[in-house]
Parts: structure tokens; sequence; C-alpha cells
């Protein structure tokens, strides 16, 4: 028996009982069609299909016929590659070549049209099929609702119904992955009734997406039905419930079911973390993220990036900037949305310098950066007031087309601006097609911060003509504008026609930005009337507006009351005591001044300290109060005392936030030394006589100081420009353009 079989293997594969063997030329020509094939099989799964092409047109001229198998393989590389061009060509050449392909081979062919999208060709093949198994059904269902012609996806399933094709799992979840908002829960109710129907009731993968379906659907209800009926359950499973839990901002639930994913034991992936994380970041739940971290790194996936990332926002939305560095460190290869959370994250947090020194470590590298990573930059630029690299980072966006649309544009007319240069930011403006809110309410805010009113409602109104609607960020910008001008009637009219004729609620922010232009314009009583009279409880800057303008104007009354319920609603505010101090030291009551100066002492009231910095030939110079650091102290300070001799003489004794920020040292001693004039003063003998000496500074301007700009313009003939942290001061021949009102 052994003996028969080997003799058996010996007989050429060829060799039949009821034909005669194949000539020489036709056993070479089957030989050179497998060597062939083999070639052209190679090439797909290479991915070379245009060489593939070349070779079929040349098996063609030959008289070599292709094997449905090489087609097959040539159809795979063509739905991969998403190439539908090749795939026609490929197509082409079947037509011709072959007569009746199995449905195993016109699977294959539907499949590379369906992913290629080509759904018009896809159907003709489907149409065309004299014979249809479950995976054609399937494949042809899927591609319509994936592709949103829900409406096709439907018909084709209940055509696949009265035929009597039994759909499985994967026809169901074909359709269920495609229902995504609540418009669509009545259909994915009648699935889900027609699955239990079909005997899929207990199907994992199926109940895992109609669990997953209720939640895109807005059931979350049905969600947690289906979910607490699987007798088994999967990290997909859970996580889509979790992901509801997040949607209907009930993080906790959320917490709670990640808590007994973990005591079941259920394995987890990537995606699990990054929705855990994402409730405990709305939640602020440092301490249960930094749980949830210490299980990462058990896993050992914190160098994952999918899961790395998720971690450094999370760290990042909890004002956590030094873990979130560190687990930012700690991925592999963190790709542009890990880069983007760190560089956002040192931005909400005020770290404008780190987050240009990350962006410039990110340039360095061969990794992409997007839109967001552009926006932040632009933001950190606006807040710096770094004109040289903010025009930097808007031609590499530019050049890269990451300019995002909306905040991206917006966020680069604000840089701009703050920056000094309305023209640039101008320019921006008017390159828009279509501005929107965003944008319009950015210029607009532009020219309320320089102080030109009349220009910033007049653009207002040209936003009303194009047919934008105003928001509640565009009325603050208009009513800052009134309050830089003294625009009194104007204000109040923009604030009791804000709901009235543009549908828009005025809030606390509105009311306090009346209150100033009361304040500012010395309508006092005004200013407490319409505190005590306003739908909201004043907050600490309705009162800090009121007191302000007490101190303008001299009202010691109304200043006493205003700084009580200062004090109480903010009592780390310092520049409240500051300012009565003053206006006590103004009537002479010195008593209570130093009353308010031991508060200050006994409650160690500290403030920022003053930093005011000037751009020369590209480099940023630094200087705060008394600074004697530079390479240049010695001529800046003899600049600054020629600059003294000449005029300014203070004999108020007042003190102002730069005194708070130096400990509240004698008065004469400071005048020489507050940032902005150190500033000024290097600017004056660093830059040439016919350009603007431009500094900016953190803090707001004090009165001596704004008052050391106008005369200095006026003995040295140059322009003076001083962006505070309120507005933008130009002085011109002993003017500024606020007009002495700021």
């Amino acid at each position: 028996m052994k003996a028969a079989a080997n003799f058996f293997t010996q007989i050429p594969s060829w060799v039949s009982l009821k034909s005669t063997p194949p000539s020489p030329e036709t056993q070479e020509n089957n030989n050179k069609a497998q060597i062939e094939s083999i070639h052209l099989i190679s090439l797909s799964k290479q991915g070379k299909l245009k060489e593939a092409r070349e070779f079929l047109k040349q098996m063609e001229d030959a008289g070599i016929s292709v094997s449905p198998r090489s087609y097959r393989c040539l159809f795979e590389a063509c739905r991969k590659s998403k190439s539908l061009l090749d795939g026609r060509l490929i197509h082409e050449l079947v037509q011709r070549t072959m007569k009746s392909p199995s449905v195993f081979f016109e699977n294959s062919l539907l499949w590379m049209f369906c992913e290629c999208g080509s759904l018009v060709e896809a159907h003709k093949v489907f149409d065309k099929m004299r014979e249809r198994d479950l995976f054609s059904w399937n494949t042809i269902i899927s591609a319509y609702a994936e592709n949103g012609v829900f409406d096709k996806a439907i018909c084709l399933f209940s055509n696949m119904l009265e035929l009597e094709t039994k759909p499985n799992g994967s026809t169901c979840i074909g359709l269920l992955r495609s229902l995504l908002d609540p418009s669509c829960l009545e259909i994915g109710k009648q699935i889900h009734s027609h699955a239990i129907r079909s005997g899929l009731g207990s199907n994992a993968s199926v109940n895992t997406a109609i669990s997953n379906m209720y939640v895109k659907c807005g059931w979350l209800e049905g969600a947690e039905l289906v979910f607490e009926k699987m007798s088994e359950k999967n990290a997909v499973t859970w996580t889509g419930i979790m992901v509801g839990y997040t949607q209907a901002e009930r993080q906790r639930d959320a917490l709670a079911l990640f808590a007994k994913m973990v005591n079941q034991g259920v394995e987890m992936d990537e995606y699990v973390f990054s929705i855990v994380l994402k409730a405990c970041a709305g939640l602020k739940e440092l301490n249960f993220g930094r749980q949830i971290h210490c299980h990462i790194v058990k896993l050992g996936l914190e160098s994952e990036v999918s899961v790395g990332t998720p971690l450094v926002d999370f760290y990042v939305k909890c004002s956590s900037l030094e873990s979130a560095s560190k687990a930012f460190e700690w991925i592999s290869e963190p790709n542009d949305v890990s880069w983007s959370a760190l560089i956002t994250g040192y931005c909400q947090m005020g770290e404008f310098e780190e987050a240009l020194k990350t962006f410039e470590s990110l340039r360095s590298r061969s990794v992409d950066i997007n839109s967001f990573t552009y926006t932040s930059i632009f933001q950190a630029c606006s807040a710096l007031a770094d004109f040289s690299s903010g025009a930097q980072a808007h031609a590499d966006a530019i050049k890269s087309c990451l300019v995002a649309y909306q905040h991206g544009e917006s966020a680069m007319i604000t840089m701009y601006s703050r920056c000094g240069r309305l023209d640039y930011a101008t320019r921006v403006f008017e390159s828009l097609d279509e501005p929107d809110a965003v944008a319009w309410t950015a210029i607009i805010a532009g020219y309320a911060y320089q102080g030109n009113a009349p220009e910033a409602l007049k653009l207002f109104r040209r936003m009303q003509d194009c047919g934008v609607r105003p928001n509640a960020v565009t009325f603050i910008a208009v009513l800052t504008a009134c309050s830089h001008s003294g625009l009194v009637i104007e204000g109040r009219q923009y604030l009791e026609s804000m709901s009235s004729k543009y549908g828009v609620d005025p809030t606390i922010d509105h009311y306090d930005c009346m209150v100033d232009i009361y304040s500012r314009a010395g309508f006092l009583k005004e200013a407490l009337e319409l505190i005590s009279s306003m739908p909201f409880s004043p907050d600490a800057m309705s009162w800090k507006c009121l007191l302000g303008g007490c101190w303008t104007y001299r009202n010691l009354e109304i200043g006493e009351l205003a700084a009580e319920n200062l004090f109480q609603l903010d009592p780390e505010d310092t520049a409240g005591y500051i300012l009565m101090f003053n206006l006590y030291a103004s009537f002479g009551q010195w008593k209570e001044a130093a009353n308010v100066r031991k508060m200050m002492t006994e409650r160690n009231m500290r403030k920022e300290l003053s930093c005011s910095w000037i751009t020369v030939k590209g480099k940023v110079h630094r200087f705060i109060v008394g600074d004697k650091h530079h390479p240049q102290t010695e001529e800046i300070y003899a600049k600054l005392e020629a600059l003294n001799n000449s005029d300014i003489k203070d004999e108020t004794g007042l003190l102002t936030e730069e005194d708070a920020s130096n400990s509240l040292p004698e008065r004469k001693e400071q005048l020489l030394v507050h940032s902005e004039r150190l500033a000024v003063a290097f600017g004056l003998i660093s830059t040439p006589s016919s350009v603007p000496v431009v500094v900016f500074k953190n803090l707001r301007a004090c009165k001596d100081c704004h008052d050391f700009g106008k005369q200095v313009s006026l003995i040295t003939g140059r322009e003076i420009v001083v962006r505070d942290s309120f507005r933008f001061h130009h002085f011109k021949l002993g003017e500024c353009s606020c007009n002495d009102y700021w």
C-alpha cells in the first residue's frame, strides 16, 4: 500500500485518465503563466501598482492569462491604497479577459470600489452579480451607511430580507455605526428589535454597537439598559457608556464605572484611559487622575502617545503644569496633539515664554504642527507683545495652510493689535472673505484698546451692515471703547439695547463696563445707583471701577463705601488698597492712610512685580523696578537723571502699584526707577530718533509715569508709545492720545 502511494505521487499533476497529456508547448505556457502570476502578486503586495499595470499590459500582449488570485491581490492593493484609477483600469482588463468570475472574485472587486469611495461603480458591480452571498450584501450596505447615504442602506437591507438572505452581526453593526444623532434613534430601535428577532440578542459585538448607537443618539438610558443585560462585556462596551456619561456631564458616573472596571479585572485599552482622564479633567479631580496615572504606569503604557497625550491634557486642565511636563517627557514619540496640549497648557497658565520655547523646540523636530498650536502661539505673542515671533509664526502658518478658521484668524488680529500694529491687524481682517463675529470682535477690540472709539464704533456699525450678529464679547469691546473715550450716553444706549435690539442678554461684565464708563467720567452717583439696581450682585470689579473713579475725582465718601465692599469680595487685591491709601492721603487723612498701609503689611500683600520691556534690533530687553542688571545701566540712569532734572517734580507722596511691589519705599527714590522709565530711557539711547520708542508694561501706568511720558515726548521730540495692562498711550509733543483719560 505504501509503495502504491509513492507511485502515485510521482505522476505529474496534469495527467488525466480521461485526456491526453498536454503538449510541451502548452506545458511551457502554463509554467510561464505561473511565474508571471507570482511576479504580479509580488508587485501588488508591495503596492507597486504602476509597475503592476505595465506588467499586466505586457502579459496581455503576450497572450498570457492572468489568474483570478492575481486580480484579487491587485484589487486588494487598490483598496488599501484607495487608488480608484488603478482599480478602474484593472477592472477594464478583467471585463475583456474574464467571462464568468466567481462570487468570491466579484466580492473583492465590490469591496475595492466601496473602499475607494465610488458607490456608483460599486452598485453597478453589485447589480450585475449573478450570485450574491452575505459578504456582498454586508459590503454594499455598510458602504452606503458609512458614507451617510442611510436611506439607500436601509433600502438594500430591506431587499436583502425580502430575498430571504439572513443578516448576521456584521450587517447590523455596519448599519448601527452610521447612526450618529438623535434623529436616527427610531431607526436604531428598529434595527435593535430586528437583531433580537434574528437571534443576535446575545451577540456581544452587536450589543456593544447597539449600546454605542444609543449613546450617540442621545438615549443614555437605553444604552444603560443594553449594557446591564449584557453577559459579556469588553473594554469597548465599557468605554462606550463612559463616553455617554462624559457627554451628559455625568463625570462622577464615568469615574464610578471605571472603578468598577478595575475591580472586575476588565482588560483595558488606551481609549479607556483617554475617556476617564477627560472625566477627571472636567471635575478637576487631580487625586483621582493621579491614581489613574499610577495604573497606567503599572500597565507600562505611559510612553504610548495615545495614553500620554490625554495625561498631558488632564494635568494641564487641572493646572498642574509640572506634572503635565513630566507626562509629556515620558511619551516616546509625541505627536502634534501632544505638543499642542503642552503649549496650550503653558498659555493657559500664563507661561507664555515657556510656550514659545516649547514651540521652537517643536519646530526643530520632524513633527507635524497643527492649527491649534499656531493659535496658541498667536495668543502667547499677543500676551508678550512679541511682534517678531508672532509675525514669524504667522508666516509659517500661512506656508503650511494652518491658520485655523475663526479662532486662528481672530487670534492673529488680536496679536497684531496687542503688539501695537493695528495696520497689520486691519490687513489680516480685511483679507478675510467673510469675517465672523469672533473676527469682527477682535478688530473692534483692537481699536478700543488703542482708545480709538470712533473707529471701533464705525466697525461695529459696519459689522451689522454685513449681517453679522454681535455676541456678548462684542459688546464688551464696544463698551470698552466708550469707556476709554468718555462716551457716557453712547455706552448707556448700547447697554440698554443689547437685549431688545440685538438679542444678547447683558451679564455682570457688561454692567461693570457701564460702571467703569460712569466712574471714569465722574458720574459717581450714577455708578453707585447702577451697582445698587443692576440685576446681578455686584462683584469685586464693580466696586473697583467705582473706587478708581472716586480716586480720580476725589470722592472720599463713596470711595470708603466702594473700598469696604471691595475688600470683602477680594481682600487680596493690592490695587484696591493703594487706591484707598492715595485717596486718604489726598485729603490729608494720614492716620487712615497709615491704617491701610498697615493692613497691607499685616496681610503680606504682594502684587505681580512691575515689568516693562522694549524690543531693539530683534532682542527683547526687560526691566523691573530699580533694575540695575542691564549692561548699559550707567547710560540708562544717566539719561534718566538728565530727563529728571529737566522736568518732573513729585510732591504728592502718593503710592502706585509699583510701590507696593517694591515694599513701599520712599516715594522720591522710586520715581527714577519705575520699570517703564528705564525702558523708555534705554529706547532713547538705543534707537534712531526717527522711530517711536515702543514700550510694553504688565501693569497699569501710574499718573507720574504717564506725565513722564508726555514730558519726554515734549523734551526730545520723540514719539513714545506705552502699552500698559489697560490700553495704548501714544505720547507726542507733550500730549497723550488718551487725553489724560485712562
